[in-house]
């Protein structure tokens, strides 16, 4: 039976090398893998083509969506629906919530996963997280952890060692911009900047 699933965690806790394994795994079954990624995240283009490109190493060809693509003509289009098909979702927190119920109303077709962050870096929802908090059959955190060894769930924004708390809420960037903390090594990191 296919299914919506949403699996999240905060910001070096290997979702994407585990999007790139599931969808080795699923390849190795025999199924085909649609991999898509929001083209707001443009930090991996080779040879004119658009990657997903996980810390470890890992990478693949993927296709690229943007805020207005609309998941029904563009399954459409590339002709995904069908047996043995499957769609995998990375940085899907850039998801809009018309996006997500497209997204749920395929899966009742072919399974989808969806791998990206849960809140940004004001601990606040991502438009498209909330909506897969809300309708996806299946959710699950990855975990990985803070500095201190206790278990990260936000997202800090560092711009020259200082956490910020405004701005934009998308800033593409990785470890030199962003550092999943715990809440309370967070909140004391805030404290000791005031």
């Amino acid at each position: 039976m296919s299914k919506l699933y949403f699996k999240y965690g905060a910001m070096g806790s290997s979702k994407t090398a585990q999007a790139l394994m599931c969808k080795f795994n699923y390849e190795q079954k025999g199924f085909k893998v649609f991999l898509l990624k929001p083209i707001v995240d443009n930090r991996t283009i080779k040879d004119g083509k658009a990657l997903v490109s996980s810390r470890i190493g890992l990478t693949s060809e993927c296709i690229e969506f943007d805020r207005n693509e609309n998941f029904h003509d563009l399954c459409e289009k590339l002709d995904i629906i069908h047996e043995k098909n499957v769609i995998i979702v990375d940085e899907c927190q850039f998801l809009t919530k018309e996006q997500v119920n497209e997204l749920k109303d395929i899966s009742l077709k072919i399974p989808i996963l969806c791998y990206g962050l849960l809140t940004n870096y004001k601990t606040e929802l991502f438009e498209g997280s909330k909506r897969l908090v809300e309708i996806a059959d299946s959710i699950m955190e990855i975990k990985s952890i803070c500095r201190c060894g206790r278990k990260a769930t936000v997202n800090a924004r560092l711009v020259d060692g200082k956490i910020v708390t405004t701005g934009d809420e998308i800033a593409i960037g990785g470890d030199e911009q962003y550092e999943s903390m715990c809440y309370s090594c967070y909140i004391k990191k805030l404290n000791e900047q005031k």
